[in-house]
Parts: structure tokens; C-alpha cells; sequence
């Protein structure tokens, strides 16, 4: 499982399909809906996240916008009402970790999309994140 802390733009299409199902399935997850993946190191902050429920349906509501901006039909009823504004931090660190964590990816499965993404410097993050300082996130396993 990978929450991505950038931007959904950035992903391939495998990429973004597959993070809209994992991040339905992260949904399952907090809501208690399934066994599997509970302790899971990527939802440790949603889990720590004072309305979790509503975190991981704005996250999720991102996601479906850059599906609608690609033509794609990703069905936006999946995803449960937020009930509260909420936002997460980022660090600087674990932005910069998943950028190119991506890049890679992105190198071997979408060449085009690599030579695009790049010489990008400072990727934008998801809508509900806030970048601050800091190192990788502790829940990372690099």
C-alpha cells in the first residue's frame, strides 16, 4: 500500500488507479470494515489524525478529481461523506523521498511521463497535505 503524499498528477495511469484502490481500501480499513492491512504503517496518520474518516474521504476526493481531469470514470459514490475539514502535514523529507521513489517508478513504467516529471524540483503535494520541515516520516520504510 502507497498514500502518496504528491500530487496525483504526477502518476502514471497504473499509478493512479492503483492509488485509488488502495486508498479504498486504507477507507475500509479505518472504518474497521476489514482484517486485513490494520497496522498498516501508511494509515498511521490517518489513524492519528483527529476525524480520520473524514481525512481519507477528502484524500480520496482528490484522487477522483484528477480521475474526472484524465476522462477516467472512478466511482466517486465509493466514497463515504466527509463530515469535517481536515488537513496533514508532510515533511520536506518524506516529500522528497517519494519523489523519487516515483521518479524511479515512473522511469521504468512510463519513460514519457519521466521525462516530463524530472527536472521538477519541488513536486506539489496531494490537495490535504501541508508541507513543513523534517526528515522521512517515522511510519517510511525506506
Amino acid at each position: 500500500m502507497r498514500l502518496w503524499s504528491l500530487h496525483p498528477r504526477y502518476l502514471d495511469p497504473q499509478g493512479l488507479v492503483a492509488l485509488w484502490r488502495e486508498t479504498l481500501l486504507a477507507q475500509a480499513v479505518l472504518r474497521g470494515e476489514t482484517r486485513g492491512y490494520r497496522h498498516h504503517p501508511q494509515l498511521d496518520r490517518f489513524r492519528n489524525h483527529p476525524a480520520p474518516l473524514s481525512a481519507i474521504s477528502l484524500y480520496l476526493r482528490a484522487i477522483h478529481a484528477e480521475s474526472v481531469a484524465r476522462g477516467y470514470s472512478f466511482d466517486e459514490r465509493k466514497i463515504r461523506p466527509a463530515r469535517r475539514r481536515a488537513s496533514l502535514a508532510v515533511t520536506t523529507g518524506q516529500m522528497s523521498y517519494e519523489w523519487k521513489h516515483l521518479l524511479g517508478k515512473l522511469k521504468q513504467r512510463s519513460p514519457a511521463l519521466h521525462r516530463q516529471w524530472r527536472t521538477t524540483e519541488t513536486p506539489q503535494p496531494h490537495p490535504l497535505f501541508k508541507v513543513r520541515a523534517g526528515e522521512v516520516e517515522s511510519w517510511e520504510r525506506p
